[in-house]
């Protein structure tokens, strides 16, 4: 399932798949390096002493198709020594709604080194708290885009299979 790029975050501006494999008990594991580009405010700018907008995140995801559960793990990379984001989604079935998901999301954010750190923090964990609706928004993007492409691809088969069909009557007469 590719969820970048999507028109609810246009922040993530490249995504890299490092590793990708099924595990024995039929889990898919991946592994993926995402190219971030995000419109830092200039005051935040100047307080980390950079103008470097460009980030990397790592993110690591497990889908588990008999539990219908996927949990994604993300940290960035980049300006380790100024922040830390340790980021953490699980998605699972509502237990008496199977048509519901519930999202359950927890974040870790340390500023370290610069003045008004608590204030960033509080910044970074607002971004992240808003950006939830988008995630969400993003994953029904990509079902929905996902469910266009399998109608399409059966239409086209089945035309595909009325065509040979037709050719094969045809040949028998």
């Amino acid at each position: 399932m590719q969820k970048y790029p999507n028109p609810m975050n246009p922040s993530v501006v490249g995504v890299d798949v490092l590793d990708r494999h099924v595990d024995p008990s039929g889990k898919l594991h991946s592994h993926r390096l995402l190219s971030t580009e995000w419109g830092i405010p200039s005051i935040v700018k100047s307080l980390i002493g950079t103008c470097r907008t460009k980030t990397y995140v790592q993110e690591h995801s497990v889908v588990d198709p008999v539990k219908k559960t996927m949990e994604l793990k993300s940290s960035n990379i980049s300006f380790t020594n100024l922040v830390s984001v340790d980021e953490r989604l699980v998605y699972k079935p509502h237990p008496h709604e199977p048509d519901k998901t519930i999202l359950t999301q927890e974040a870790i954010i340390s500023v370290k080194g610069v003045s008004l750190s608590s204030y960033l923090e509080g910044l970074m964990a607002n971004t992240i708290s808003s950006n939830a609706n988008k995630g969400r928004e993003a994953l029904e993007w990509v079902i929905n885009r996902l469910n266009a492409e399998i109608e399409e691809f059966t239409a086209s088969a089945r035309g595909t299979m009325r065509n040979s069909m037709a050719a094969a009557a045809f040949v028998e007469k």
